[in-house]
């Protein structure tokens, strides 16, 4: 019987290995794994790889691990935000790497990775020093960066509701890069706040199949949360 049904937080981080890249869902606060996050940073792991939109707000959430010591580098889109003081102070001080991506294309290099593309032409960034180092190419009069498709080892991703199998469903703009992480990962563990029965998920209304997830633990917050 496939049941993908962690019991704890711990279980389902488990195994997470040090060096690994880790993609963690979320818009800000919105739709971000928090649970997920604490545990990952109760388990130990070091020297972190993050994929996620921006570098972290106070010191929650991705802030914690940064805060901590637990994060190498960051690839995100927006990593200065007026509660970015953690990466701020890593950042300046050299203690953490940052490769900065257009939020675009950050979504889109996803995109490839779950789609077994090996990347694609982009006319965002010619021009600028995100290009430098990376192929160009004219198109039909029109200047192009080549980017390369983005994998992780493990996304960290909160979802409204799932079924034993996996499949899910979000709320609203909680739903954000999600789907996509899913997709890129080898591993995705995912933070529901509802278990039902398989069946109930209208088949059109999933948005994440479970094939792309491996991992999930039910966690009773509020839908305003979820």
């Amino acid at each position: 019987m496939i049941n993908k049904i962690r019991t704890t937080l711990a279980d389902a981080v488990s195994g997470i290995q040090d060096g690994s890249t880790v993609m963690i869902g979320g818009f800000g606060l919105a739709g971000m794994p928090v649970e997920l996050i604490d545990a990952l940073l109760e388990q130990g792991a070091r020297d972190l790889t993050l994929v996620s939109n921006n570098a972290g707000n106070g010191e929650t959430g991705v802030a914690a691990l940064l805060k901590h010591g637990r994060v190498r580098k960051v690839i995100c889109s927006f990593p200065r935000q007026t509660d970015s003081y953690v990466f701020d102070a890593l950042y300046r001080a050299g203690k953490v790497e940052l490769e900065l991506v257009p939020q675009g294309t950050l979504a889109e290099r996803m995109r490839a990775a779950g789609a077994g593309i090996g990347g694609f032409f982009t006319p965002t960034a010619y021009g600028t020093q995100l290009a430098q180092g990376k192929e160009t190419r004219e198109i039909d009069g029109k200047h192009y960066v080549f980017e390369k498709a983005l994998r992780a080892d493990y996304a960290l991703i909160k979802a409204l509701r799932g079924d034993r199998w996996g499949n899910l469903v979000y709320r609203k703009s909680a739903r954000n890069f999600t789907p996509v992480m899913a997709s890129a990962a080898a591993c995705t563990i995912a933070q529901i706040q509802e278990l039902v029965p398989l069946g109930a998920l209208d088949p059109e209304s999933i948005v994440t199949p479970s094939i792309f997830v491996q991992r999930m633990v039910e966690l009773h917050t509020s839908p305003e949360l979820a």
